[in-house]
């Protein structure tokens, strides 16, 4: 049985805990409503902007002659896999739910006979390099840890498109979290590179006819690198939404944890005490019986 001055100390230290969880707790609530927003006020130019790519692939013939991001290597063998997660941990399951959807996909493809490749965007992906540490392609980080910039998207949308016209690649699939609620957050997997054409007898959204000038193809091409900047832009922003919401959540259950040990040691505390108490008493009526 631990002494009555183990069990104070190991009191304090759980209550010095729940003091730095309990505030973990309320910065990342504080920073969820911003991120939040941030997520959600960017879904409806990254899906308009991919409603848009779906409308020009279908009018363009894709051959030779088309942008290489629509048309794509011609062939599907090597596929990279670009991981997102985030810079800091201690937010419960949202990095290794994205680890591991990543990993299930490059199961099947392995499955299926494809070379897969691994680029990790964000320090709590490289826990990929205990599991394929020779199919790492590359290792980025995100950047900016307090909010999500731009200038962290361009930066690894433009590496992976330099990787796919130096031939490193034939198609490239997109892990990250969709931010739902504070307590749930969904891994997702999207294709990055080549651009998915729309299937077939799928009618692109809106009936309007339009005119593009100078014409489908140079538009197509002057949108094809934007488009993988925005929705890399998007998953940044989603992870950064679901990062906080998942660390809210994990903060809280920890500490709730460390107050029902605290209950615990506090029980085991007195009950430890009273044992003494009563030790203590009996000694000293033995002793007064054998005067």
């Amino acid at each position: 049985m631990a002494s009555l001055k183990a069990l104070k100390i190991r009191i304090g230290s759980v209550k010095s805990t729940q003091k730095i969880t309990k505030a973990m707790k309320m910065v990342a609530a504080a920073k969820l409503r911003r991120a939040q927003e941030a997520a959600v006020a960017g879904r409806p130019y990254a899906e308009r902007l991919e409603a848009v790519m779906a409308s020009l692939a279908s009018k363009v013939a894709v051959g030779p002659s088309s942008p290489k991001l629509l048309a794509g290597t011609g062939k599907d063998q090597v596929h990279l896999i670009v991981v997102a997660t985030s810079e800091r941990g201690l937010a419960g399951a949202f990095n290794t739910n994205i680890v591991r959807a990543a990993r299930k996909k490059a199961e099947e493809l392995e499955g299926a006979g494809k070379t897969v490749r691994f680029y990790i965007a964000g320090k709590k992906g490289r826990v990929l390099k205990r599991f394929h540490p020779k199919q790492i392609a590359h290792d980025q980080e995100t950047g900016h840890i307090k909010y999500v910039a731009f200038t962290d998207a361009q930066v690894v949308a433009d590496d992976v498109i330099r990787r796919f016209e130096a031939g490193e690649f034939d198609v490239a699939h997109l892990f990250y979290a969709r931010f739902q609620s504070a307590l749930v957050q969904e891994p997702i997997g999207i294709q990055l590179i080549p651009v998915p054409m729309p299937k077939a007898g799928a009618a692109p959204k809106g009936g309007a006819a339009i005119e593009y000038e100078p014409d489908e193809e140079t538009v197509l091409a002057a949108l094809l690198p934007k488009n993988v900047t925005i929705q890399i832009f998007r998953a940044l922003l989603e992870n950064a939404a679901s990062e906080q919401g998942s660390r809210m959540t994990a903060m809280d259950n920890a500490t709730r944890n460390a107050g029902d040990m605290i209950n615990r040691l506090t029980i085991q505390y007195n009950r430890t005490r009273q044992a003494a108490i009563t030790t203590e008493l009996i000694e000293i009526i033995a002793g007064a019986e054998a005067l």
